[in-house]
């Protein structure tokens, strides 16, 4: 990649601080990207039949779950967000079959954000635009067919050990898809704001799709926890094109700073809230699809 570590280690702090209002700015809507998908959560939970959790609630739970990407592997995340939504009266395979249909469905929302560091980039990456565009594109329309995706899912369901208490239609999926497209959007949005407030200026769609890219493929690599390294790695390809090798080396640590920071802290309030709060068991039944 043309990176020079003994540059990057030498260069001074003013290149690796950030303005403090736009830093401010790209963390507030990477955190809005956070909540969302975790809304998104709560979401897929009622209309698989669990109980309605409150936004706030599902963001809380979502949050502190999260912690479980830190470990290797990919099932800490949603074995940890299945536990904690116990206490609130969801069936243990309604909040793993929710969070796995949900990350499922947030991987291909990713790619097709991330599709714009293949297709605005050097000619070498469109090719594999190209056909990440096409599966992206073929993902979207078999969603979209009700009996296919009712069989996609019951196949991902199957796969994951797990059995939702009501129907999955596809207009289920397809709202599911555009929220957490919405929510992806955010977070690719906030990292271009984050490299502006690094001096570094460009173009919108290859440099804020590049951090939806990254961020798939370190996703791929199940060894890595939270994708680190490959994740950075791969940010650094992308990047390197628009601001060359050590900027871009210098957004990929700052990056990965930065979405640590703002995930860890809110997660880590949530955390010390729910110890002393203690789990709460809504009344009534639990498998109510409304509130």
């Amino acid at each position: 990649m043309g990176l020079d570590l003994a540059a990057l280690v030498s260069l001074g702090p003013a290149v690796w601080t950030p303005n403090p209002l736009l830093f401010t700015a790209a963390s507030g809507l990477l955190l809005a990207g956070y909540f969302l998908a975790a809304s998104v959560w709560g979401l897929i939970v009622r209309e698989l039949g669990g109980p309605s959790i409150p936004a706030g609630e599902a963001i809380r739970l979502f949050m502190i779950a999260n912690l479980g990407r830190y470990i290797p592997g990919k099932v800490w995340q949603i074995a940890g967000l299945a536990a904690l939504a116990k206490g609130r009266g969801v069936p243990a395979t309604t909040a793993t079959g929710a969070a796995v249909l949900g990350q499922g469905l947030a991987l291909v929302a990713a790619t097709a954000v991330g599709m714009g560091a293949f297709l605005a980039g050097p000619a070498e990456f469109r090719r594999w635009g190209i056909v990440g565009a096409v599966i992206v594109l073929a993902g979207a329309v078999l969603v979209s067919i009700p009996p296919v995706f009712a069989r996609l899912a019951r196949l991902w369901f199957r796969l994951s050990r797990t059995e939702p208490q009501n129907a999955v239609g596809s207009l289920h999926g397809l709202r599911w898809l555009a929220l957490l497209g919405l929510s992806w959007i955010l977070q690719a949005g906030a990292f271009w704001v984050l490299a502006l407030s690094l001096d570094l200026e460009g173009a919108l769609v290859p440099v804020a799709s590049a951090f939806a890219a990254a961020y798939v493929l370190g996703y791929a690599m199940i060894f890595a926890p939270a994708g680190l390294g490959p994740r950075e790695g791969f940010l650094i390809l992308f990047l390197t094109p628009h601001f060359g090798a050590t900027s871009s080396g210098v957004i990929a640590v700052v990056s990965r700073l930065w979405t640590t920071l703002v995930e860890l802290v809110p997660a880590g309030l949530f955390w010390m809230r729910h110890l002393a709060a203690g789990p709460t068991v809504p009344e009534g039944p639990s498998g109510g699809g409304s509130s």
